[in-house]
């Protein structure tokens, strides 16, 4: 059945030559780096989706179990008729859940994945005929604005996957107030948070035997040739992560193999033999870490539910 009348499709996300002098600026600085964004083209999209299956990656399935096992919980949370909001929003993977339980009018998909979003919006609003779907590309790590709902229904936000963590904590405080301020007095954040524990745990999980957490790492500076023009040869660069104890956080980076110049929108970008790009931080939280930081931003706890062994956790804040 066609539902192709109720997805509504919203682009506000930066077009690729507004951001050359941010992504210049980092690259030029004494500590290289590219923002996470850039992973996330239709292949990196793809990629990570293939990282949430791997073995090592515990986060994906430890999440998805407790979405699983509090599904019937949340309705007397969140409540009937609804608008879901999921920032970060992927393959909408995890979405079902929520949606065959708590059967919402509106879906909204927020992705800075054009291509991707726009399929996953398509394949969720044939799956479930009866949901609005208003899916928005835009950076949800800036400043931005909710599409426009036909509805009083309660916004409830879903942010997946410990997403949180890739933001330094200054940055990830201030995320949450401006989550807050959209939603609105009487909205409700379900956020998935990964909790500290073993460090052997947490840097298997971000170099799997497999190798594709670094073809995603990778993959940033092939989106780099395409949209900027650069002509990085990915050969050349290899995949490195690890857990940083003084910054609580799992730190993925790009080493350049030898000495080099690379293009990027006609600047030229020296790399010496070693020299690192930083990509990513996934910061690591306990649970008075996270509930601190959020009542800081203006949210109240309502509930928090871990898995059994304590390494993952959900937490639902109005």
């Amino acid at each position: 059945m066609s539902n192709a009348q109720a997805i509504h499709f919203y682009d506000t996300a930066p077009e690729p030559e507004g951001s050359a002098p941010l992504l210049l600026e980092g690259l030029l600085a004494p500590q290289k780096s590219i923002s996470p964004k850039y992973f996330y083209d239709e292949r990196g999209s793809e990629l990570f989706t293939e990282i949430t299956r791997q073995p090592e990656y515990y986060p994906t399935r430890t999440e998805m179990g407790l979405l699983r096992r509090i599904a019937p919980e949340l309705e007397t949370h969140i409540g009937p008729d609804s608008v879901l909001v999921e920032y970060g929003s992927g393959n909408s993977e995890k979405i079902r859940i929520l949606l065959e339980n708590l059967r919402p009018r509106v879906y909204a998909p927020l992705d800075i994945s054009r291509e991707y979003l726009a399929k996953a919006a398509e394949t969720v609003a044939a799956e479930f005929p009866w949901l609005e779907v208003r899916a928005a590309c835009v950076d949800y790590s800036d400043t931005f604005e909710l599409p426009p709902f036909d509805t009083d229904g309660r916004k409830t936000g879903f942010f997946p996957g410990s997403s949180i963590g890739n933001f330094s904590r200054p940055d990830a405080e201030d995320f949450l107030g401006r989550v807050r301020a959209q939603l609105g007095e009487d909205g409700g954040l379900l956020i998935g948070v990964d909790m500290k524990k073993s460090v052997d745990i947490l840097n298997a999980a971000y170099n799997d035997t497999a190798g594709v957490t670094a073809a995603f790492n990778l993959n940033v500076l092939r989106h780099l040739n395409r949209q900027h023009g650069a002509d990085f040869d990915l050969d050349q660069f290899e995949h490195h992560a690890a857990y940083n104890h003084d910054e609580g956080c799992v730190q993925m980076f790009l080493i350049s193999k030898r000495s080099q110049e690379v293009s990027i929108s006609g600047q030229l970008v020296r790399f010496e033999a070693g020299e690192r790009i930083h990509t990513e931080n996934s910061h690591k939280y306990s649970k008075e870490e996270f509930l601190a930081m959020a009542a800081r931003a203006g949210f109240e706890d309502n509930h928090t539910w871990q898995d059994e062994k304590g390494w993952f956790s959900l937490f639902y804040l109005s």
